[in-house]
């Protein structure tokens, strides 16, 4: 398995991983597939803005990803960050997500980031639970704040403290 920066070329193997996800399930609020040239534009993106976008390779096929960015705009929150991690389904549950989780908090860490955290779907309870695993602690609930297949779900913020 080699961890490394993404690069827009690889914006089809993410996408084989990401968009399924944004179809198929209720574990992002995301409405809509993401097409090469969005995804390609989004690792520049946030690369340019200082922040990570890694993949994770295993025989010339993308296992995984994952990026984070600021939490929400404006300069009181340049500190904190939102995480988003992905991984193939056939890679899941074998330490990928440990991996590359690690990777987005120490690339934070080093450039200064207080807060890393992780929205996530309230009926996800793996994701939780890898959360939980990964030192993240629920740092707050919103009913109903997402709307995906014709109902409204919860959105479960957990977060780490980097510094701590």
């Amino acid at each position: 398995m080699i961890l490394r920066d993404a690069v827009p070329d690889d914006a089809p193997g993410i996408g084989a991983i990401w968009n399924p996800i944004v179809r198929d399930t209720d574990i992002t609020f995301w409405p809509t597939e993401r097409g090469e040239a969005e995804i390609a534009a989004l690792i520049g993106d946030r690369q340019a803005a200082g922040h990570a976008f890694v993949v994770a390779e295993t025989g010339g096929q993308i296992a995984g990803f994952a990026t984070y960015s600021q939490f929400r705009a404006g300069a009181g929150y340049a500190r904190s960050m939102e995480h988003t991690i992905h991984a193939a389904p056939d890679h899941r549950g074998r330490g990928l997500g440990r991996l590359l989780l690690g990777a987005v908090e120490d690339h934070a860490r080093a450039r200064g980031h207080r807060l890393m955290i992780g929205g996530i779907t309230g009926s996800n309870g793996a994701s939780i639970a890898f959360h939980a695993a990964m030192g993240y602690a629920e740092w707050g609930r919103i009913p109903a704040a997402g709307w995906k297949f014709g109902r409204f779900h919860d959105l479960v913020l957990m977060g780490k403290d980097l510094q701590a």
